[in-house]
């Protein structure tokens, strides 16, 4: 469990699903208002791409070496960070994260350890990822099985973001992976599940899961399962399939038309 409760994972998963809209032809589509736009989508998936560098900040933190949490600060180049018993306190100073733009900002963790479960909650203050600002909170839960082939690894976010030009996106909601590990195939399965909202530029959109996407290490894209977006009430479905390992998935369309996309 170790090795999976220090991993903060990404839902970069839930990118490739909703890119997969930019694909459609115009056969089908709903009436002008009801159409979800390329811009659009790419608003909804800012909050998470910023939210995965936030993760990844706070992943570093937490695998600092024992020496240095056992002596209850740290410091590297870029960033310092102060522990307790319960969590740290950190300030980043032009941090590049996996490869990102420079990270600038303090982020207050608290977390709790249990029985093979792992719980973090974080604050960020204007925490800045280049010149995008990001303040609220994330919380994440970690579990894994006896058996450490299976673990669960939950975000819930409160937060808003801010553009360089001002332009603000808030996320509210929940996202769970759930981690299988196959010995035998030598692959590890993903199941994705949750609900969220983000609102911006006066539009609100709703994200459910409905059947939880599924796919495999073994194959680029999304196997099975269901999710909607909805602008304001306007609802497209995505039906991801049956389980076979290819790049085709189902748009159905509030109208009761459907069309084919190539993810």
């Amino acid at each position: 469990m170790k090795k999976l409760s220090l991993r903060i994972l990404s839902f970069t998963v839930v990118a490739t699903a909703l890119i997969g809209f930019q694909s459609c032809s115009e056969d089908g589509m709903p009436g002008e208002g009801e159409a979800i736009t390329e811009t659009e989508l790419q608003t909804i998936l800012t909050t998470d791409e910023i939210g995965g560098v936030a993760d990844f900040a706070i992943a570093e933190l937490y695998n600092g070496n024992t020496t240095a949490k056992n002596a209850s600060t740290a410091k590297d180049d870029c960033y310092s960070a102060t522990y307790t018993d319960s969590g740290f306190d950190a300030t980043f100073n032009n941090c590049v994260l996996n490869g990102t733009d420079n990270v600038n900002g303090t982020v207050n963790v608290t977390y709790e350890t249990g029985e093979g479960n792992a719980s973090f909650t974080a604050t960020f203050t204007d925490f800045y990822v280049g010149t995008i600002k990001l303040n609220g909170t994330r919380t994440y839960q970690i579990t894994a099985n006896s058996t450490e082939t299976t673990g669960s690894f939950t975000v819930t976010s409160n937060m808003s973001i801010e553009l360089e030009d001002g332009y603000t996106i808030t996320e509210m909601g929940t996202k769970t992976l759930t981690i299988s590990f196959d010995q035998n195939a030598e692959s590890t399965l993903f199941t994705l599940t949750g609900t969220w909202t983000v609102e911006a530029d006066e539009n609100t959109y709703a994200v459910e899961i409905l059947d939880g996407l599924q796919g495999n290490s073994t194959c680029q894209n999304i196997t099975s399962g269901t999710m909607v977006v909805s602008k304001n009430g306007l609802a497209v479905t995505v039906d991801f399939g049956n389980g076979d390992c290819d790049d085709v998935a189902t748009i159905i369309y509030p109208n009761g038309a459907t069309e084919e996309i190539t993810l």
